[in-house]
């Protein structure tokens, strides 16, 4: 078995179910506890805080990283010293495997 961080995004296009409640918080556990699902179940959502807006930053251009290496971005919301990150896959209109993967893979720079 695989953990989320050795796995990679796969394209999504839609055309798939978006995962169940139970299925998202069997993945939710493999990930910090600060992460939290949204009460409808279509995004999982985090947020960062940091010493300045230097370090918040550099944490940004961190994640911009993972997101276009995993060609799956996050809505984020920026300012002096935090960073809130919202992942969902907008072509189901929910969670996928893909969001859990990329928060995994946040957790691993902060």
């Amino acid at each position: 078995m695989h953990t989320l961080t050795e796995k990679k995004c796969l394209p999504c296009e839609g055309g798939i179910s978006p995962l169940s409640r139970l299925e998202c918080e069997r993945l939710l556990s493999q990930l910090s506890s600060a992460w939290r699902l949204s009460p409808d179940n279509t995004e999982v959502q985090r947020e960062f805080s940091f010493k300045d807006f230097f370090r918040t930053m550099s944490f940004v251009n961190a994640l911009a990283h993972v997101a276009n290496s995993e060609d799956h971005h996050p809505d984020l919301a920026i300012g002096y010293n935090y960073c809130r990150v919202r992942y969902s896959t907008h072509a189901v209109n929910g969670l996928t495997e893909n969001d859990f993967i990329c928060a995994a893979k946040i957790d691993q720079i902060s």
